[in-house]
């Protein structure tokens, strides 16, 4: 065999980690956090099927996480035909293995699920890697999207079934209004219908949601062509779904959602669509993806302060008919700086929306304080208000545990590693054109940060300034040269604070910024009655109840301590909470900072005027979250409890639960984990 041969073997070659290296941790107990809570959650979520069908251990997701990201560097690198040193590429994952092993820092939930798996490997759906999108309405009836103003409520849909959280807003409906653009009548049409036969597929159901909105506000149907749908080739309820896990829900809730559609259309027929239709028909999508356990995502929806249609959306006494559907999306209004907080923190302090979101300054500023106008064409934001985003644009959030490292310079070793998994990602294009052009001119990540409370207690804010200030800068220097070697643009932001969820759970970490309701707490988490974890988990002794909201799942309670020293909630003021979150905004994030300002409705309620007053000028995004004695909403995923409830709900506890926990998932069905919803924080629970 020549030279050259032999080089162009090696270069076709898929890259794989030293078999060696990733067998020198088979026998390690990985470091999940919450006294085995992380363990169960790993199980649960990310712990997918080998080839000879048993369940992937930590030390194998990790191998295939970064198999699967190396893979992808080195495909881009022999695309573009760029130098590819193997034996760098292999210490460079190595270190990365260890980092996410160690849990020094994590992909996002959605990376540890999809990365390396069939669904990346083999059909190439890469915007499963990412976490959030957003979308706008305001294009809906542009030249450019060829008489397909659904396109937007397609695009939520789509990315919602691959487990994205999707943000949208409610221009749309001034754009109708000025141009007279009306939602057309098929009620008393007798033109025969169209039938489409719905394929068995996530492309079939979205695409029969896009036909039928189309069909009422496509301008150009003067035809009056309308829809009717044969559901005759869905599978039934039950079957597994290979590759994205969990089990059908039959044809049942698209069928809902088609009658639901056509419902709130014809209620907007002749009329420009309003705002309430907007909201309606992106929150039925959502409500249709979750029922059944079809998939787990989020929404958050964007309107003007000033307009009550919008703001009242969440009054269901005035909308009553919303009351089934409405909990899919938080609301947040586009806030202007300067603008009278008065009556619209009254809402706030009753129910906790809306958020608000200052365009202003995230288009402006990357750290608070540093204008740079690089991000002018920002939207919008993602559900949990951590990632402003153009239209049609989404993003891959990295979290890293600084609290988890003994060191500064330990930490900024790590941060080469999450920079590294994150920009790979920019490196892969979607199914969706319109959020290519995007991606691949902005190459947006979220470096993020999570356990800030623990960091806090134990080192102090000097120390933590000192350290963000300080790895911000190494972020920047890491994406001037990494971004030189793989030839693309440096990112537009590159820096975020995200609210987080199970992932910290894995790493034994608080969530992002935010302090617990208290060091002893109840974690809820939501299993899905066809969970194989069931059994073991009612065995073990855990508490379990039905779930309120998703009839198909259940909720279990875990008892977990944060660890000594740490406050909870009700001894941090709503102005120390902004206050940590205006820091993280100056110091680390140049996206945004995804902080929820829990408040005490009866002492603090009628501070947050006054508290926005002063914060829209130091923040780009926030929420409220009224604590209320019996939570906000029902089975809240916290709640505080004292050391003698925690003592006695771990005494009910089977010592041997992990061992049966184990031996059940390597017995159970052939079918991979269900993809973890998109968060699960107090805000982004759908």
């Amino acid at each position: 065999m020549g030279a050259m041969e032999t080089s162009n073997t090696q270069q076709t070659a898929l890259f794989s980690l030293n078999s060696d290296f990733v067998g020198g941790y088979a026998h390690r107990t990985p470091p999940f956090g919450f006294n085995g809570l992380g363990d169960i959650v790993y199980l649960r979520t990310y712990a997918r099927l080998k080839a000879d069908g048993a369940r992937e251990r930590w030390h194998e997701t990790v191998e295939r996480v970064v198999n699967g990201t190396f893979r992808r560097l080195h495909e881009w690198k022999r695309q573009q035909q760029l130098p590819w040193d193997a034996q760098e590429a292999q210490m460079r994952a190595q270190t990365m293995y260890d980092k996410i092993y160690s849990m020094k820092f994590l992909p996002p939930g959605r990376g540890l699920w999809a990365m390396g798996s069939a669904l990346t490997e083999e059909r190439r759906l890469y915007a499963a890697l990412n976490n959030c999108a957003f979308v706008s309405t305001r294009a809906m009836w542009d030249k450019t999207q060829q008489s397909n103003p659904a396109k937007p409520f397609a695009f939520l849909m789509d990315a919602a079934m691959l487990g994205v959280g999707v943000g949208f807003d409610t221009r749309g409906t001034q754009v109708a209004r000025d141009c007279s653009i009306l939602v057309n009548d098929l009620a008393s049409t007798s033109k025969k219908p169209t039938v489409y036969r719905i394929p068995d597929s996530r492309e079939g159901w979205v695409e029969s949601v896009r036909l039928l909105i189309n069909s009422y506000l496509d301008p150009t149907n003067d035809n009056k062509v309308h829809y009717a749908f044969d559901y005759g080739a869905v599978r039934p309820a039950g079957q597994p779904i290979r590759g994205f896990g969990g089990m059908a829900s039959g044809p049942k809730p698209l069928a809902e959602l088609h009658a639901a559609i056509r419902s709130t259309l014809q209620r907007n027929a002749t009329k420009p669509l309003s705002v309430t239709s907007i909201v309606d028909l992106m929150n039925l999508v959502g409500k249709c993806v979750v029922s059944g356990n079809v998939r787990r995502t989020a929404e958050i929806a964007f309107g003007d302060p000033e307009d009550a249609e919008y703001v009242d959306l969440k009054s269901y006494d005035k909308n009553p008919h919303r009351m089934a559907f409405g909990w899919t999306s938080n609301n947040s209004v586009f806030a202007r700086l300067g603008m009278d907080y008065t009556d619209i923190c009254k809402r706030v302090a009753a129910n906790g929306e809306p958020g608000f979101q200052w365009m202003d300054n995230a288009r402006r500023f990357g750290r608070m304080g540093e204008p740079n106008h690089r991000d002018t064409r920002l939207e919008g934001a993602n559900p949990c208000n951590e990632q402003g985003l153009e239209s049609y644009e989404l993003c891959c959030l990295v979290e890293t545990f600084p609290f988890n490292h003994a060191t500064l310079d330990e930490y900024l070793e790590t941060l080469e590693s999450a920079y590294l998994y994150a920009k790979t990602v920019t490196l892969l294009p979607t199914h969706w054109p319109d959020t290519n052009s995007v991606m691949l001119r902005n190459r947006r990540i979220g470096t993020s940060v999570s356990g800030i409370a623990q960091f806090l207690t134990h080192r102090g804010v000097g120390e933590l300034h000192r350290w963000l200030d300080t790895a911000y800068q190494v972020v920047q220097k890491i994406d001037s040269r990494v971004s030189e070697e793989l030839c693309v643009a440096t990112s537009v932001k590159t820096t975020t604070v995200k609210p987080s969820g199970t992932v910290s759970l894995l790493a034994g970490a608080t969530p992002g910024m935010h302090y617990p309701e208290s060091r002893f707490c109840i974690r809820r988490v939501r299993v899905s009655k066809r969970s194989d974890l069931l059994p073991a988990l009612r065995d073990s002794g855990y508490h379990i109840e039905e779930d309120v909201v998703d009839k198909s799942s259940v909720v279990v309670e875990f008892p977990i301590d944060h660890g000594e020293g740490v406050r909870g909630l009700k001894d941090v003021s709503i102005w120390e909470q902004l206050s940590l979150a205006a820091l993280l905004q100056r110091v680390w994030s140049d996206n945004q900072v995804s902080c929820t300002v829990t408040f005490d409705p009866c002492s603090e309620g009628n501070q947050l005027g006054s508290a926005l007053d002063y914060f829209q000028y130091q923040l780009k995004g926030v929420s409220f979250l009224p604590r209320i004695d019996n939570g906000a909403f029902p089975q809240m995923p916290y709640e505080a409890i004292d050391e003698a409830k925690y003592r006695q709900m771990v005494a009910c506890i089977m010592p041997e639960r992990k061992c049966k926990l184990h031996t059940l998932i390597d017995g159970s069905e052939n079918t991979d984990p269900e993809p973890e919803r998109y968060c699960t924080s107090d805000r982004c629970v759908l």
